[in-house]
């Protein structure tokens, strides 16, 4: 699923926001905090950062992400890993995520195109875990969990606008 916004802004400016990756935690409902591990500082391939997050209906969790691609003033994604087991096996490999991200930066008459993309799975997740106990329920458990991630990802993106059309600093 993606999400695709026109920003009133020169592609460097929206970089800035798209590669700080508190900044999201600022913006999402569900997503707390967020910190570089491994003396990581910005997005490079291989670098890593541990995410907080909080839920309603399945608590709280931590995850560590795993920086897949860094195209700078490009591309941003990362795998998100169950570093815990809160939803399974416990796993730091990026390929069995339980979701990745990716943000793509292009620019666009007078700004820049930002699209925000995700994709669950293949690994466990919360929503592996509601699945599981209410199989019946899959395909409305599914389109309840997309329509939560696209109102994020709206809301999200809608922030990275704001910001960048202001031109306010980062704090």
């Amino acid at each position: 699923m993606d999400v695709v916004v026109h920003v009133e802004a020169p592609v460097s400016r929206v970089w800035e926001l798209v590669a700080d990756i508190g900044l999201p935690a600022r913006l999402s409902p569900e997503l707390q905090r967020v910190a570089w591990l491994d003396g990581a500082d910005r997005p490079v391939v291989g670098a890593r950062f541990e995410g907080f997050n909080q839920h309603r209906l399945i608590g709280e969790w931590r995850t560590v992400s795993h920086v897949t691609e860094a195209d700078e003033q490009r591309v941003f994604a990362w795998a998100v890993t169950d570093a815990d087991g809160r939803f399974g096996e416990a796993t730091l490999d990026p390929a069995r995520c339980a979701a990745s991200w990716r943000y793509e930066l292009e620019a666009e008459a007078t700004g820049t195109r930002l699209r925000q993309t995700v994709r669950v799975g293949p690994g466990n997740s919360g929503v592996t875990e509601v699945i599981a106990r209410q199989p019946d329920h899959e395909e409305q458990i599914l389109e309840f969990r997309l329509q939560e991630l696209r109102a994020a990802m709206e809301s999200t993106l809608q922030g990275i606008k704001a910001l960048a059309e202001a031109n306010d600093p980062l704090d």
